[in-house]
């Protein structure tokens, strides 16, 4: 079997108003809304996608829009920070825009030796931008500069009940410890993009609430379902408790919630976004599976329109 995960396939979050989740995130941050669809398991509920162009792996932040869902509490157990990448020199552009849109935007820093900017997004979800190289070409219809646009991700920042035992759960999926900075215990593993996960190693705090402005998951790339299979029978043999694999149309995905809390999918890196859109259109159309396509009326009538006007900028 292969030997590791090939870093972040794609992280998903949880959102208040679909509207306004899909403005901030390809009209503030320059991503393209790559795909629309529903949760399959609440399909009164938009899943929305963001990502590069083409939505390559490594490179999509999803999202759950519940609207007037509970509040979270970003803490122990949880994903609590996803980093983006940007090119060299450009935080102070992104410092500016963000400041501009009325943002928490906290004081740049430098964490292993690489200058960070952390913020949140209007519903608290903590986000970052990490200076630095990537293979991932920026979108050029976006809003954003090219040499400013966000390039897929650096990483997330996992925030365990229990940082020893998730440590030994990355290294099982073939991460490698990569030096400590502060409460953190960086981890990276091969691939081309997305393959840094920090780990806080300092374990108290309060523990993180589900809801608005979390992380629900953190997804880890495999080539294909046989690679797949064979994570599920490792972690499996390391005692963890794997789903069976869940047809997601865009990928293959399992799950598992790791011991520190935080829940883990390892998904397929096929057949992508574009199986029912093209390049052009990708993101322009609600796009459901066969197995919804029967209740498709019912189903758009319960979403808002993403595409209407805002009323308060008629105003």
């Amino acid at each position: 079997m292969t030997h590791n995960v090939n870093g972040i396939h794609h992280v998903t979050a949880i959102a208040s108003d679909p509207r306004a989740n899909a403005q901030f995130y390809t009209e503030v941050l320059g991503l393209r809304l790559v795909k629309r669809t529903v949760n399959f398991d609440d399909t009164s509920t938009y899943h929305l996608y963001y990502g590069d162009e083409t939505g390559t792996p490594g490179t999509v932040l999803t999202f759950f829009p519940f609207g007037d869902g509970r509040r979270g509490r970003p803490g122990r157990g949880q994903a609590t920070a996803t980093a983006f990448v940007v090119p060299e020199g450009s935080l102070d552009y992104w410092a500016d825009r963000l400041d501009a849109e009325g943002l928490d935007v906290g004081a740049p820093t430098e964490r292993f030796g690489e200058a960070v900017l952390p913020f949140a997004d209007p519903d608290g979800q903590p986000l970052e931008l990490v200076a630095g190289e990537s293979d991932v070409a920026p979108w050029s219809g976006g809003p954003i500069p090219d040499e400013h646009a966000i390039r897929g991700f650096h990483g997330v920042t996992l925030n365990s009940a229990d940082p020893e035992v998730t440590g030994s759960v990355l290294e099982a999926m073939g991460y490698e410890s990569d030096g400590e900075d502060g409460d953190r215990r960086r981890y990276r593993t091969a691939g081309e993009r997305a393959t840094v996960v920090d780990l806080r190693t300092d374990d108290r705090g309060p523990r993180g609430e589900p809801g608005v402005g979390t992380v629900h998951h953190v997804a880890f790339r495999t080539p294909d379902e046989e690679s797949q299979s064979a994570w599920r029978d490792r972690l499996s043999e390391i005692g963890l408790s794997v789903t069976s694999q869940k047809d997601r149309r865009y990928f293959r995905s399992i799950y598992v919630r790791e011991p520190g809390g935080v829940l883990f999918e390892i998904a397929t890196d096929g057949p992508g976004f574009t199986r029912d859109e093209s390049v052009a259109e990708l993101g322009s159309d609600l796009k459901l599976p066969e197995w919804l396509e029967a209740d498709r009326e019912r189903i758009e009538a319960g979403l808002a329109d993403l595409d209407a006007p805002d009323p308060q900028e008629a105003d």
